[in-house]
């Protein structure tokens, strides 16, 4: 038997991804960052310092195919800079310019305006956060 899309488990997921979204967009034009630009800010602003391409990619899971196009758009309007690390020409590093590092003030309400957004207190948040991780990580050591 067939499932309806709004039984299914994976179309809540979607669906709740896509109104989380819906509730960022307002908050980051005033940015003028995208959210995927967005989490790797917020990457690097809770970092002590530059990290490189492939750790940026680990904590907001994206491959560097889809990183440095947006890595390059962030360079481009001067939050981000990229260079070469020189123990290691392979690897390159992102740092936060000055702009990107004063735009974390700039951005500091997001994450009480998106709880206020959701209706819920932060301990539910927080265990609906554990939960999907959970399955997340379930599927991934399953090979889904």
């Amino acid at each position: 038997m067939a499932l309806a899309p709004s039984d299914m488990f994976c179309f809540s997921l979607y669906s709740a991804t896509h109104a989380m979204q819906q509730a960022y967009r307002p908050l980051l034009e005033e940015l003028g960052v995208t959210y995927p630009q967005y989490l790797v800010l917020s990457a690097l602003w809770s970092s002590d310092g530059p990290l490189t391409v492939g750790g940026i990619g680990q904590q907001v899971q994206l491959d560097s195919s889809t990183l440095t196009p947006l890595l390059k758009r962030l360079e481009a309007a001067e939050l981000v800079e990229r260079s070469r690390d020189p123990k290691d020409e392979r690897q390159v590093r992102v740092a936060l310019t000055e702009n990107g590092s004063a735009l974390e003030a700039k951005a500091a309400h997001i994450p009480e305006c998106i709880l206020e957004k959701t209706g819920l207190d932060i301990e539910t948040l927080q265990r609906l956060r554990a939960e999907v991780l959970a399955v997340a990580d379930k599927l991934r050591a399953t090979g889904a």
